[in-house]
Order: structure tokens, then C-alpha cells, then sequence
């Protein structure tokens, strides 16, 4: 009766083990993916970077701005009631440009 009664205690706790030892072994893999996950993810977003300058009016001409800058570095001088309303709508609420060939299509369109 004895060697039934440790049977049972022995083979409990080894049942108790083995199931913390599959917890154990599914949460390290469940960590391992997670981390790869976030690696893969990491790598491909894209940074986001400052726009080269922006373009609205200033002072009833056309100003580029850098930055955060109010004043602008450069003023275009064209005088913004020469404008279309949709192109003066859409001067006044300013137009990102990513780099200094777009601002100079955009100055060769508005002044061409």
C-alpha cells in the first residue's frame, strides 16, 4: 500500500515538472519570436525626415521657409494675387517640398 502511495506522490510531482517545463520551454519561444518580430520590424521603417522646405505666402509674395523657421530664406517675388484661387488656397496653406530640384521645377513653373 505504501509503494502505491509513493508512486502516486512521485509520478504528481513529475507531472507537475514536466508541465512547468513545456510553460517555460512555450514562453522562451513565444519571447524569441516576439523579438524577431520586432527586429524585422525595426529594420523596414522608414525614418521620418524634415521636409527640405515649405512654400506659402508671405507678405503678398511667395516665401520658402526651412525648418520652423518664420522668415524666410528665400522669397520668390511674384506677386500671389497673380495666382489662380485654387493655387493662392493652396500657396497659403503651404507646399512641402522634399528637395531643392522640386523647389526649382516648382519656382520654373510659377514663374514660366
Amino acid at each position: 500500500m505504501e509503494k502505491i502511495s509513493n508512486r502516486k506522490i512521485f509520478f504528481m510531482i513529475f507531472a507537475s515538472v514536466a508541465t512547468a517545463g513545456v510553460l517555460v520551454i512555450c514562453t522562451l519561444a513565444q519571447s524569441v519570436r516576439n523579438t524577431k518580430i520586432q527586429t524585422k520590424f525595426a529594420v523596414n521603417v522608414p525614418e521620418v525626415t524634415q521636409p527640405e522646405c515649405i512654400v506659402r505666402e508671405y507678405d503678398g509674395k511667395i516665401g520658402v521657409f526651412r525648418g520652423e523657421s518664420n522668415t524666410p530664406y528665400k522669397i520668390i517675388d511674384y506677386n500671389v494675387n497673380l495666382l489662380s484661387d485654387y493655387d493662392r488656397q493652396i500657396i497659403s496653406a503651404g507646399i512641402v517640398m522634399e528637395s531643392d530640384e522640386e523647389l526649382r521645377k516648382f519656382i520654373e513653373d510659377i514663374a514660366g
